[in-house]
C-alpha cells in the first residue's frame, strides 16, 4: 500500500549529512566501477529549485542522477519502498516522499510543489517504470505540471548506458561506461494559482519527451 503524507518538512542538516554520505559512495562506483561522464553540467540552474527529469532504464539511475547533480535533491520514489520501514524512513530522512504509481496520485503532486517551495531541486523520472529500448516513449503530464505549478524549470536529463550497468534482467551493478547528457532548462507556462491549462501542460509534455529524445540519441553519435 502506498504510504499517506499530509506534508513535507525542510531537510535536516543531519539529513542533508546523510544524504551527503550516501552520494560520496555514489562517487566512488560512479568514477570506479561506471566511468561516468557528465556533459552539461553548466546547464543546470545554479540556484533556486528546478524539476530533474531523468530518461529511466536502471535501478542505478537514482545514483547516477544523484552524483551528477552536486546539490542535495529531493527524490519522488515509487510507495513500495516504504514496504521497508528502514528504506522508507532513510528515504523521508533525506527528503524524498512516496508516490502511488499505479493511479494518478494527485497527494503526491501537491508534496512535490511544496517540496520545490522550500528551495531543493526535485528528481521525478516522466517515463514512470524503468522502460527498455531507444525511444522515449509517453512520458506522464505530472513532472510538467508540477514545474508549472512551482514556477520553476525542469530540466531533461539523459542517462547513457545505465541499462549496461545495471540491465532489468540482471539485478547486481556491472562494469560500464556511464554517461550524463544535461539539457536545456524548459520553463513551462504555469501560475502559483488558479488552473494550469491542459493545452500548455501537453505542450510542455510534448517538447520535454522531444527533448530526452534529442538527447539520448546523442549516444549514437
Amino acid at each position: 500500500m502506498n504510504p499517506k503524507r499530509e506534508s513535507v518538512r525542510p531537510i535536516s542538516p543531519a539529513g542533508r549529512t546523510l544524504y551527503g554520505f550516501f552520494r560520496f559512495i555514489g562517487v566512488l562506483l560512479c568514477r570506479l566501477l561506471w566511468r561516468m561522464k557528465v556533459e552539461g553540467g553548466e546547464r543546470l540552474p545554479s540556484g533556486g529549485p528546478y524539476v530533474v527529469a531523468p530518461i529511466h532504464r536502471s535501478y542505478v539511475d537514482f545514483i547516477v542522477v544523484g552524483v551528477a547533480v552536486p546539490r542535495v535533491c529531493r527524490y519522488m520514489v515509487k510507495g513500495t519502498v516504504w514496504r521497508s520501514p528502514l528504506a522508507g524512513r532513510l528515504a523521508e530522512f533525506m527528503g524524498s516522499f512516496p508516490l502511488n504509481r499505479n493511479e494518478t496520485d494527485r497527494t503526491s503532486l501537491r508534496l512535490a510543489v511544496e517540496a520545490l517551495g522550500l528551495g531543493d531541486p526535485l528528481v521525478v523520472f516522466p517515463e514512470g517504470r524503468r522502460k527498455d529500448g531507444p525511444v522515449v516513449e509517453d512520458l506522464f503530464d505530472g513532472p510538467v505540471w508540477v514545474a508549472s505549478r512551482a514556477r520553476c524549470p525542469i530540466v531533461p536529463v539523459a542517462l547513457i548506458d545505465t541499462d549496461v550497468a545495471m540491465p532489468i534482467e540482471r539485478p547486481r551493478p556491472g562494469f560500464a561506461r556511464v554517461r550524463v547528457v544535461i539539457g536545456e532548462p524548459i520553463y513551462p507556462d504555469g501560475a502559483a494559482s488558479g488552473r494550469i491549462s491542459r493545452s500548455a501542460v501537453t505542450a510542455g509534455t510534448a517538447e520535454l519527451r522531444q527533448s530526452l529524445q534529442d538527447l539520448y540519441d546523442s549516444r549514437l553519435r
